[in-house]
């Protein structure tokens, strides 16, 4: 064993402060942890938990574990590095789980989301784990927990976040939870411009990078024409923003003329993609605008930032 391979067994051991008498996901049990890792889930998650949960994601999503923690394969190599990812990932199965069950009581879209906020931190150590693994090593790790993290970073607006996680999801070619019934792309695409069309429509701002990172992102991307007008649709949005003096009074004209360019390139894609998509009343009027300005510039390479 290498000396970099024992390092690592003895940081996955220490991450997890692993027990070889805990009880363990088994086959007899369906796959499912023993009460020993129940009682773990359900205490608080203490700094020093929080710190030991990152590096389990790192143990995790290293090298010589990823292979055993994707096939459950992990106890029969017979190190503690394997034990210690195979403990993790079922602890943080079972809090997600756990918490699942919770939002699902919840009827209130609002309570909802606010629950959501509050167990976001709680996956945020595994998560970091695993995105710091990959940014070394090129590996990521198929679950089901990253892509729910996502999911509901998205509905409790960090969406930049979301965007990091989304971005592993593609690069790595993860699947989604069947709960989610679509393609990685087509729902990250669809949930993003949902939440900024929302907000955008009632005149606030959202994040223009996120959105121009994210179109870049799934640019290449097969999905429902549908889903790709919804994401012009938030583009557009974006740059009609621009012209809204309360929301961008520094402004000058000339980037309001680029902007009002950009949104009817969008919107035309748009309604192009699904003509029910409701931009009629507002591209006409954006071309009674850039009609009646004077001479604009024409839409630059790279569309400026809102």
């Amino acid at each position: 064993m290498s000396p970099a391979r024992q390092h690592r067994d003895r940081l996955a051991a220490k991450a997890l402060d692993a027990d070889p008498s805990a009880t363990v996901a088994s086959s007899e049990g369906g796959g499912q942890p023993g009460e020993t890792i129940v009682a773990v889930i359900d205490g608080p998650m203490t700094p020093a938990r929080l710190h030991r949960l990152k590096q389990a994601g790192i143990a995790a999503a290293s090298a010589d574990a990823v292979a055993d923690v994707i096939t459950g394969s992990a106890p029969s190599l017979g190190t503690v590095a394997a034990f210690a990812a195979n403990q993790a990932q079922a602890q943080i199965v079972l809090r997600l789980t756990h918490d699942l069950r919770r939002l699902k009581e919840i009827q209130s879209i609002e309570r909802k989301v606010d629950a959501k906020r509050d167990m976001l931190p709680e996956y945020r150590p595994w998560i970091d784990g695993l995105l710091r693994t990959a940014e070394e090593t090129g590996m990521g790790v198929q679950d089901e927990v990253l892509p729910t993290i996502m999911v509901w970073a998205i509905d409790t607006g960090e969406w930049a976040y979301g965007l990091d996680l989304a971005r592993y999801v593609l690069d790595h070619d993860l699947t989604l939870p069947a709960r989610y019934a679509r393609q990685p792309a087509t729902l990250i695409a669809e949930e993003f411009s949902d939440a900024a069309i929302f907000v955008l429509e009632r005149d606030e701002l959202f994040p223009h990078d996120v959105l121009s990172d994210l179109y870049e992102l799934t640019r290449a991307e097969d999905m429902p024409d549908e889903v790709r007008a919804k994401l012009h649709k938030a583009l557009g949005l974006d740059y009609l923003a621009v012209l809204n003096p309360a929301l961008y009074p520094e402004a000058t004209d000339e980037h309001r003329d680029a902007s009002r360019l950009e949104a009817i390139m969008h919107f035309t894609r748009a309604i192009q993609l699904n003509s029910r998509i409701g931009l009629k009343q507002k591209l006409d009027k954006l071309k009674k605008e850039a009609s009646a300005a004077p001479a604009a510039p024409a839409a630059p390479q790279t569309p400026p930032t809102p």
